[in-house]
């Protein structure tokens, strides 16, 4: 006995008019009247997208505006795993169709801004002086929300009692091949060539700096290095170090008493404009230990004005009277050229 579903799919399909095509897939559309989500065929055809991409991006529109669209969110969310998830949203930010900035809020907060655009190469048409008089198709724009979305609901819409059953007939064309300026046309499935909108790569992050260490750590310079850190607490409630954390950026602070500067100017520098909230208080004071470090104190030798460089010209001997004078090479006095050049004169 056949299931339900597999009944009314043979009972639609002998409703469908004209001949069927002998292979391939035969659509049975049925009109949706709520809970939708239109996707565009450069999405959904498109080549160089994997699946898996395609698939989130679908899921992505789906979403109203306002959700979380995090790796770890969409994780819990949906079966797949994280590696397969960031992948695919690689792809989509390739592609621009994500865009993913950090943005630091009013209260000093460091947040990520996802922008999803459901068709970005339309941005880069030439718009009419009256698109805002037209509709919104001449006006799509990506919303600076989390995600912009259409009515959220997956599950599908049940279908009406006499539904209106259409064939369209196999299609013929081919699906271009992967390029980076060819898409399909939304309306008339022809091949049309646009640049498309891929922002630029994301630059490597620098490995971090390491940890300041000096010359030599004495007992007085370590004793001294972890009263300061373990004092910050009192100037700074947000700045509470464990003693692990004091244990390790004990060096750091060494390296600046070993380098005179006050223990007052080092508790300035690292409770000074504070972001709010620490998060991370251990790791906020090694990049101020780090970045912030000054070099050594000059010598009195480098703070010396440089002086004059005096060229002295060494004594000679003449041979002639075996008189002294002052010449870089050994020769003749000025007397004895003289009487020299004379009688060849």
């Amino acid at each position: 006995m056949d299931t339900p579903q597999n009944t009314a799919l043979m009972r639609a399909l002998a409703e469908v008019p004209g001949p069927l095509p002998t292979s391939g897939v035969v659509h049975i559309t049925l009109p949706h009247t709520e809970r939708f989500t239109v996707v565009g065929n450069h999405l959904a055809q498109n080549a160089a997208l994997s699946t898996v991409a395609v698939g989130f991006a679908v899921r992505i529109q789906s979403l109203p505006q306002g959700t979380e669209v995090g790796i770890k969110a969409l994780a819990a969310r949906f079966p797949e795993g994280e590696k397969l998830i960031a992948a695919a949203l690689r792809e989509l930010e390739a592609h621009g169709y994500l865009q993913r900035t950090r943005v630091r809020l009013p209260n000093g907060r460091m947040v990520t801004r996802t922008v999803f655009c459901n068709h970005p190469e339309a941005l880069l048409r030439p718009r009419p002086a009256d698109a805002s008089k037209r509709g919104p198709d001449l006006v799509a724009a990506p919303v600076a929300v989390s995600v912009p979305a259409h009515v959220p609901d997956p599950d599908p819409a049940p279908a009406p009692a006499t539904p209106h059953v259409t064939a369209p007939a196999p299609e013929t064309h081919q699906v271009p091949a992967p390029s980076p300026v060819t898409r399909q046309s939304v309306t008339d499935h022809r091949p049309v060539s646009t640049p498309r909108l891929v922002p630029p790569p994301t630059a490597p992050k620098a490995p971090p700096r390491p940890l300041p260490q000096p010359r030599e750590l004495t007992p007085g310079l370590q004793q001294a290095a972890a009263a300061l850190l373990s004092d910050l607490r009192r100037h700074a409630p947000e700045l509470v170090l464990s003693e692990a954390d004091i244990e390790r950026l004990t060096p750091a602070t060494a390296t600046w008493l070993e380098r005179d500067a006050h223990p007052d100017t080092i508790r300035q520098a690292l409770t000074t404009d504070l972001p709010q909230p620490v998060k991370y208080p251990a790791k906020f004071v090694r990049h101020r230990l780090t970045v912030l470090l000054p070099p050594p104190l000059p010598g009195a030798e480098e703070l010396a004005p440089a002086r004059p460089r005096t060229v002295v010209i060494p004594l000679q001997t003449c041979e002639g009277c075996e008189r002294a004078f002052r010449s870089r090479t050994p020769s003749l006095c000025r007397d004895c050229r003289t009487a020299c050049e004379q009688p060849a004169a």
